[in-house]
């Protein structure tokens, strides 16, 4: 979304097609809420579906640059799963401080999500 809102912001997770922002103080809070429908068609449009349908902002602390980790999925996850589950995946490891045991983690989340009998 750029470096002026992903510098106030921080995914906290995406559950049930929402996404989770933590913002940075009640200004950003504002701003993002009036931003929310234009946020949504953006991330849509990138994913290339509906993966997200509404945002949810609170204010809370930003974990520090140290602190923070990635959230994408690594290159070698099955691509059978769909956008939707992989960044649910990502969402659940972020957690995961270790950066070798959360890339593992969700190799394995995504594994277990494309299987095709998955109940």
């Amino acid at each position: 979304m750029g470096e002026p809102i992903a510098s106030h912001t921080w995914p906290d997770q995406i559950r049930f097609k929402k996404l989770y922002l933590i913002v940075q103080n009640s200004v950003w809070l504002q701003q993002l809420t009036f931003l929310k429908p234009t946020l949504l068609a953006r991330l849509n449009a990138e994913a290339g579906q509906d993966l997200v349908t509404e945002i949810v902002l609170r204010v809370g602390q930003l974990p520090s640059p140290d602190q923070q980790v990635s959230l994408s999925v690594p290159s070698n996850a099955p691509t059978t799963a769909s956008p939707e589950d992989l960044a649910e995946v990502s969402a659940h490891a972020a957690a995961v401080q270790d950066a070798d045991l959360r890339t593992r983690l969700t190799e394995v989340m995504a594994e277990a999500l494309a299987r095709p009998n998955r109940s």
